[in-house]
């Protein structure tokens, strides 16, 4: 009898299992329980929302998107578009998931707040209190072509400068200089793990000296290295314990499992000799989206779905909560959100470049201080940022509002492509109602 028992339990709990992600995105919020008119926007300012999105996809700048729209805890649209895989014709769904890549940024400066609230970390600590390896790293001063001068670092940087891209760092991802040739050599996005990835970055110089300009770089991967010291914890168990399983973010993961494989959009790019979109295959210099021992980063590498990401996003604009789970403090998520640069600083600013007007960046979020230098519609203290492949965000904390959109598009776009982010940011304003 009791073995019987057992036998009905098992089978329970894995009807229970093949469904969660199912019962999780049927049933728990965000989904379009609101008017447009209850969520604060006119009905016709929505309805131009949704054609110009559905319009972008028509017109093959790219194969599908999903974008949803929230304001005080309101759902005024969750829509999708087109298709997931242009191959098989797999249609955009609501569940369809995404390479979020840099997405995952704000996730991680999360991760790491949750530990600022446990005191084990200040923002003036210097990063070789938690990473004793960069207790001497060099700083390039300057390259011929042939020969690259080295220098000491004047002082350390700070925790708060590898929070906001100023520690110095470089990425990899672009540049010509030595040092980001040098990610590049050493493949430092390809390290099997965050032991290996911390030992590459610690041979690599400095761009430049600590707090002198804001450089996007792989510091936010350094920080999930720290998360995972700090909390003795791998660093994917630390966020599906303290993030993903109290706002119930049951997408959300640093690999597709092989019966969610249905649902993972592929990357598209425009084909200028063919005139159309077409699939880029997955990449062959790094594990796979579907391998589960791939790189756990905390600068790109986890895949979500709106559904999950908006529950992420309402936790913010919620101050820290969501539905009764409490991931953060409201003081931590307003600190996320303040610039946190030198007054000489904006984002992509340097010595010799002021960079962009009006936008500074706090804890892994660009944050908008001054809308009218920045030219955009949006309210004092939006914060935001985006995904290698399209995907992108913003959080109007004036008016608890927040937008996303996922798409899966790279390199290439057909001429003449609309500026997707624009389009979208100028239409949510212009539907508020007064």
């Amino acid at each position: 009898m009791r073995l019987l028992l057992q036998i009905k339990l098992s089978i329970i709990l894995l009807i229970f299992d093949a469904s969660h992600t199912t019962i999780a995105s049927e049933l728990s919020w965000p989904q379009n329980e609101t008017t447009p008119t209850e969520s604060g926007f006119s009905e016709s300012g929505i309805e131009k929302l949704d054609n110009a999105m559905r319009q972008i996809v028509e017109n093959q700048d790219v194969a599908g998107m999903v974008w949803m729209l929230a304001k005080d805890g309101n759902v005024a649209t969750f829509e999708s578009s087109g298709f997931a895989r242009l191959e098989d014709q797999a249609p955009m769904q609501k569940d369809t998931l995404f390479r979020i890549y840099s997405m995952t940024k704000p996730v991680t400066g999360v991760a790491l707040m949750i530990l600022y609230e446990q005191g084990l970390w200040k923002f003036d600590d210097p990063i070789s209190k938690f990473i004793p390896e960069f207790k001497e790293l060099q700083v390039m001063k300057s390259f011929d072509g042939q020969k690259t001068n080295l220098v000491p670092m004047d002082r350390e940087p700070t925790m708060r400068e590898l929070l906001n891209h100023s520690a110095g760092f470089g990425y990899g991802l672009r540049g010509d200089d030595p040092v980001n040739k040098a990610y590049r050599q050493k493949q430092v996005l390809a390290s099997k793990d965050l032991d290996e990835l911390i030992n590459r970055v610690s041979q690599i110089p400095l761009l430049s000296q600590p707090g002198e300009q804001w450089y996007y770089s792989v510091a936010v991967d350094l920080q999930g290295y720290i998360v995972q010291k700090l909390s003795g914890m791998k660093y994917g168990e630390f966020l599906e314990k303290h993030i993903f399983k109290p706002l119930k973010m049951a997408d959300t993961s640093f690999f597709v499992k092989k019966d969610d494989q249905p649902r993972f959009a592929e990357i598209h790019s425009w084909d200028s000799e063919r005139n159309r979109l077409t699939q880029r295959p997955h990449r062959r210099d790094r594990p796979s989206y579907l391998d589960p021992n791939r790189l756990e980063s905390g600068g790109g590498g986890l895949v979500s779905t709106a559904h999950d990401y908006a529950r992420f996003l309402q936790m913010l604009v919620n101050e820290g909560s969501l539905e009764g789970a409490k991931v953060l403090t409201p003081e931590s998520v307003r600190i996320m959100r303040t610039n946190s640069l030198r007054d000489e600083l904006n984002i992509r600013g340097g010595l010799d470049r002021p960079g962009q007007a009006g936008i500074g960046f706090g804890v892994d979020f660009a944050v908008i201080y001054d809308p009218i230098l920045a030219n955009s519609p949006q309210g004092p203290g939006t914060y935001y940022w985006s995904g290698a492949a399209g995907t992108w965000f913003w959080i109007d904390p004036s008016k608890d509002m927040f937008w996303i959109g996922m798409i899966q598009a790279y390199g290439q776009r057909r001429p003449g492509s609309a500026n997707m982010r624009g389009i979208a940011a100028d239409l949510v304003y212009d539907s508020l109602k007064d």
